[in-house]
């Protein structure tokens, strides 16, 4: 077949312009065609064996997405980093190789920058610019399964969580490791941070009355007080991790303070700590976290309450 015959082909044509060397010649085009296309000074170049870039650009990543799951052929779903990236999570590490899921009995192997893994567990997916990634939870435990650093783990739950993604419980039912579940235990506590996951360990260990998280306090006409990173219902004590980061701009500043002045007008204690301290210091933390709470006890409880 002439060029002119396969040139305006879709195939050649659309995005992302990847394509298997099997289906080109299926198209006409011969091996020897391809090889002097893809050779040094030629309009294209190879991504992976078999799999071809209709380009001299440097590949981007959707391009390396396409290719890893052309690689995996069908029925191949991307997770881990780069699947929580193709849906827009970004307090993760910078992805390196595609992890690939593949169906058990397909035999294919790792190569160039695809890994791939068999499963018998294949996840639900979704498309994200055509490419198959699995879902969030099944996403997250994969990228789990594969670190050694816990908080790296819980950053990347939490901000699932918090931006309301997916459940803790939804990440639970995925996970393997005992690392990752060991991370999700505060999230499934109500925890949606690092560093709210740091504080709910120091409440456990500072052993006070079990506390509610990131909940809303009203006062007794029903007016909104504030949502708390912890709430201890019990003798209505609030405890806030705020940083400074947070405050650095006047008009979150000036937000913090008049949260503060509703807190005092409505009776509530409460207790604001760096969240730094929180391993730099965490036994004077704790500390300050009984003396608090001894000073909520010991006046009468305010009426206010959590919705």
């Amino acid at each position: 077949m002439y060029r002119g015959d396969w040139a305006e082909h879709p195939l050649l044509t659309g995005s992302p312009a990847v394509a298997r060397v099997s289906e080109l010649m299926e198209l006409g085009i011969s091996r020897r065609a391809i090889d002097r296309r893809c050779a040094p000074g030629g309009p294209w170049r190879r991504l992976l064996r078999g799999i071809v870039l209709l380009s001299r650009a440097e590949p981007t990543d959707r391009h390396r997405l396409h290719a890893a799951v052309l690689h995996g052929r069908e029925g191949a779903v991307v997770t881990g980093l780069w699947a929580l990236r193709c849906h827009g999570l970004r307090r993760i590490p910078e992805p390196d190789e595609i992890h690939v899921l593949v169906p058990n009995e397909r035999n294919v192997h790792s190569r160039g920058f695809v890994v791939v893994e068999r499963t018998r567990r294949p996840p639900r997916s979704s498309l994200r610019e055509d490419v198959p990634v699995a879902l969030i939870p099944r996403a997250i435990a994969d990228a789990a399964n594969r670190m050694d650093k816990r908080d790296t783990i819980q950053a990347m739950m939490a901000e699932a969580v918090q931006r309301r993604r997916c459940t803790p419980e939804a990440i639970e039912r995925e996970l393997g490791s005992r690392l990752s579940r060991e991370a999700l235990i505060p999230l499934l506590g109500g925890a949606r941070s690092v560093a709210e996951a740091d504080a709910w360990e120091l409440w456990r260990r500072a052993g006070l009355p079990p506390c509610q998280w990131n909940v809303k306090i009203f006062d007794a006409e029903g007016d909104y007080i504030a949502t708390p990173d912890a709430w201890c219902g019990k003798v209505a004590f609030a405890w806030e991790i705020d940083s400074r980061d947070h405050h650095s701009a006047d008009d979150d500043f000036g937000r913090t303070l008049a949260r503060n002045a509703r807190y005092a007008a409505a009776g509530v204690v409460f207790l604001q700590t760096l969240p730094s301290r929180l391993r730099s210091d965490p036994e004077q933390v704790i500390a300050e976290l009984r003396a608090a709470y001894a000073t909520a006890a010991a006046r009468p409880r305010p009426p206010v309450g959590e919705c």
